[in-house]
């Protein structure tokens, strides 16, 4: 079912770049791979996609991130009556996102934005949010080399908190609890920042909020990109995403490294 909701945010985000039917689409596509064998078992990959397209009258943005890893973990298993430690070959990470935006220029610098977000991440304090959105946007600086823009506007959020285990009861019994999906009224604001340092190397970074009531969610990616050829880049990115209100087991913050090498088109 969740797939099914990714596939159907990013079908939606397709068509909003449609109406754009001059002028030429840019891209590029990362993936980062690493594995163990040994000591210790790992493997882990994360792919991401983008595409965009600017002319005299849109600006647009369609994008598709995934990552994936797994490891050794100890979990905490009952056996004969008593608590054990035992290590296991599992899941350690399972996020897919996927998106878009259309931007139509009142301006040079002006522009109304229209944007849909969906995020799956079976690790994270909720199960599953989108958010579809509204707002305007300035370009604060464009030239060859430095490129600074903002966009902020209203926006409705649906999510679903992970499912929790309660204990009750004497004997005690454990019972998983599924909370239902909820929604509510959002602000959403983007700082978007690129920067060509030198002719080969280039650092960018992107601001992500999406403030209610409920709960406030941030994403920062930060990116540094070293062109080796025209096509291909190796790229160091990090990335720091933040939820101000989760359930008592879960963690506010998550932190990614990555080193990916990158591929234009």
């Amino acid at each position: 079912m969740k797939k099914l909701i990714l596939v159907a945010a990013l079908s939606a985000a397709l068509p909003l770049v449609a109406h754009a039917q001059d002028g030429d689409w840019s891209g590029s596509g990362e993936v980062g791979i690493a594995a163990t064998r040994g000591n210790s078992k790992s493997e882990n990959v994360n792919i991401k996609l983008q595409f965009k397209q600017e002319d005299d009258t849109w600006k647009n943005n369609v994008f598709l991130n995934a990552l994936r890893s797994k490891g050794e973990v100890t979990v905490a298993t009952v056996v004969d009556g008593q608590t054990v430690n035992v290590r296991r070959y599992d899941l350690t990470a399972n996020r897919y996102e996927a998106g878009g935006s259309v931007g139509y220029k009142l301006d040079e610098r002006s522009y109304v934005v229209g944007a849909l977000r969906y995020e799956n991440d079976d690790f994270s304090p909720f199960d599953y949010q989108w958010i579809a959105s509204v707002g305007y946007g300035y370009t604060a600086l464009k030239n060859q080399r430095t490129e600074l823009s903002f966009e902020i506007g209203p926006g409705y959020k649906r999510y679903r908190p992970s499912a929790y285990d309660l204990v009750v009861g004497d004997p005690p019994v454990t019972t998983r609890i599924r909370p239902d999906a909820d929604g509510q009224v959002v602000a959403r604001g983007l700082i978007s920042f690129r920067h060509k340092i030198t002719d080969n190397t280039t650092f960018e970074n992107v601001l992500l909020t999406e403030a209610g009531s409920d709960n406030t969610f941030i994403q920062n990616d930060a990116g540094l990109a070293v062109a080796m050829s025209e096509k291909f880049a190796l790229k160091l990115g990090y990335q720091v995403r933040h939820n101000t209100d989760v359930a008592d087991s879960a963690k506010k913050t998550d932190q990614l490294l990555t080193t990916n090498l990158v591929y234009n088109f």
